[in-house]
């Protein structure tokens, strides 16, 4: 995750204009290690391994027992458990099939109503369809975006937008701007593609909790969601309207999201065992990076009441000072994608995210992926950069920093090629 979310959303520009600044000694008065002969001794969870102690050794046994256990110590620890959905949530259609860029997709754009005011708490979604493929249902890709969607596409017929201003007020997004997407590679590849704003969920700020999907509900508790909790039940409730409709594939629908959108996408795949694939983008701390490796941004950076508290369960915060003390660490939130589909990109110049701690978590969870038929990273030596591995759990490092460059989407379409058709 970045410093500041003017330097996140700076990263996803298509190519990085300056290089990376120098790291800090310091974020939140709270030293950064960037040493690997000071990152320390450390043992990680088993996901193997029972409450009870017992080893799993069958895929009934995981899926029956273990992963529930797993899914359980996440929701305590660290991003909180989620509400139910409100029975009167809803969505409506408001533009399309609509033919756009020179009649090569067609456009759809859907409103996704958290309770039955349609007033409140919303998300809108902006879709394209090959027009190819009109009459046949695609895979799609569902991006979480910092951006509007009528800034992340080049497009006039999207609705304009509106992000959260440095008030904490709702602004009209502006033209342009961060995290552009570039629809036609991934039309042209046969997939659809849908983008949100992640602040028409829940906000990206302290004190958010009233302004988004949470405040339909009542403060959360100590075990109870976070902004990136919040932002995957959004995540799922864009899933359950995909599902009906007939253009899509609704079981081959795939997620990506960059820095603590990685997180939460990641998050989203391990909850809901409906989404196909996951595509997380230097997720690092909270993410994919393991925890209790002292590297980069750690818990005690994340949980400080100046950064970013408010995006996990209040609990997280107890493992600050000791991390190797938590039930659950990367390899954990990793086991429970397996066995589908999930590539984790990571940067060369990006140490805050910490790459090789990405790398390690995937290494370690390949037991899982193996007990469950899927095909791990398959070695334990760190890819060079540039070079991917494309198996069921991929791993993919670029020359550069946070976020992602305009060549990792070859990459990205090639995981879903080989994955997802």
């Amino acid at each position: 995750m970045t410093r500041t979310l003017c330097l996140l959303l700076a990263a996803s520009l298509p190519v990085f204009a300056q290089g990376p600044p120098p790291p800090p000694a310091e974020v939140a008065g709270i030293p950064v290690n960037y040493d690997e002969a000071k990152v320390g001794t450390y043992a990680l969870p088993d996901p193997l391994t029972l409450a009870n102690g017992k080893k799993v050794t069958d895929a009934k046994t995981w899926n029956e027992k273990r992963r529930p256990e797993i899914v359980k110590l996440f929701e305590e620890n660290q991003y909180g458990k989620t509400r139910k959905l409100l029975p009167e949530s809803h969505f409506r259609v408001f533009e399309g099939p609509t033919p756009a860029f020179d009649g090569k997709a067609i456009r759809k754009q859907v409103t996704i109503f958290f309770s039955g005011n349609e007033q409140g708490p919303r998300v809108d979604v902006l879709m394209y369809l090959p027009a190819e493929a009109q009459g046949h249902p695609v895979p799609l890709l569902l991006n979480a975006s910092f951006s509007a969607n009528s800034s992340a596409v080049d497009d006039p017929g999207v609705k304009p937008g509106e992000v959260w201003g440095r008030d904490k007020k709702r602004v009209p997004a502006p033209k342009g701007g961060f995290g552009r997407l570039n629809v036609a590679p991934i039309l042209a590849k046969g997939f659809g593609v849908a983008t949100l704003y992640y602040g028409d969920i829940d906000p990206d700020f302290l004190g958010g909790v009233p302004l988004g999907v949470r405040g339909l509900y009542s403060e959360p508790a100590a075990d109870e969601w976070g902004s990136i909790s919040a932002w995957a039940f959004g995540l799922s409730r864009v899933l359950d309207y995909l599902q009906t409709d007939t253009g899509v594939d609704g079981k081959r629908v795939a997620l990506m999201g960059v820095s603590r959108l990685g997180k939460t996408v990641l998050w989203a795949g391990a909850r809901d065992l409906r989404f196909a694939m996951v595509i997380a983008s230097c997720s690092g701390e909270g993410g994919a990076a393991l925890s209790r490796r002292n590297y980069g941004e750690t818990i005690a950076h994340l949980t400080a009441p100046t950064r970013y508290p408010y995006q996990f369960a209040g609990n997280y915060a107890k493992w600050a000072e000791h991390p190797g003390d938590s039930p659950v660490d990367a390899n954990m939130l990793l086991a429970l994608v397996a066995p589908r589909p999930v590539l984790l990109q990571t940067g060369t110049t990006d140490g805050w995210s910490d790459p090789k701690g990405e790398f390690l978590a995937a290494v370690a969870v390949e037991p899982v992926f193996r007990l469950l038929g899927a095909q791990g990273l398959g070695t334990t030596v760190m890819p060079e950069p540039g070079t991917p591995i494309l198996h069921t759990l991929g791993y993919f490092e670029h020359v550069g920093g946070h976020g992602t460059l305009p060549s990792d989407w070859d990459v990205f379409l090639k995981f879903m090629e080989l994955h997802l058709k």
